[in-house]
C-alpha cells in the first residue's frame, strides 16, 4: 500500500446499553493520512417530487459487514428471508412428504412391508 491509498469502508454496529437502540459507526482509512469517520445524519426538508440521493452507498462487501454486525447485535430477518425462509421452506417440504407417505401407507400401495417410525 502506498500513501494516499483509500482502504474499504469499515462498519460497526453496537447495541446500546441503556436503550433499545443500535449505534452505527463508519470509518475509512487513507494510508499515511489517517482515518475519517461518518458524522451524524442531518435531515433536510424535501419538496414534493424532488429526487432524493441515497443517504449512503455501500459496496457489497461493506453491506455484508453491516448485516453481520447487526446479526451480532441480535437482529434477525423478520420473515421469509435468509435462513429463516429456508428453514420454513424445508419444514413445509417435510410436511408434504410426510402427508404423501402416510397417504400411500393408508392405501397399502407400498405393499405389506412393515413400516416403523
Amino acid at each position: 500500500m502506498r500513501n494516499g491509498d483509500i482502504l474499504p469502508v469499515e462498519l460497526m454496529a453496537r447495541r446500546e446499553d441503556w436503550s433499545e437502540g443500535i449505534s452505527l459507526y463508519l470509518r475509512q482509512i487513507t494510508v499515511g493520512i489517517g482515518d475519517s469517520v461518518a458524522a451524524p445524519v442531518t435531515m433536510v426538508k424535501r419538496e414534493p417530487g424532488e429526487l432524493v440521493a441515497p443517504m449512503l452507498r455501500l459496496e457489497i462487501q461493506a453491506a455484508q459487514q453491516l448485516m453481520d454486525e447487526l446479526w451480532q447485535c441480535g437482529l434477525r430477518p423478520t420473515e421469509g428471508t435468509g435462513s429463516a425462509g429456508s428453514l420454513k421452506a424445508t419444514e413445509n417440504h417435510l410436511a408434504d412428504m410426510k402427508r404423501i407417505a402416510f397417504t400411500l401407507l393408508d392405501r397399502n400401495i407400498l405393499g405389506d412391508r412393515e413400516v416403523t417410525e
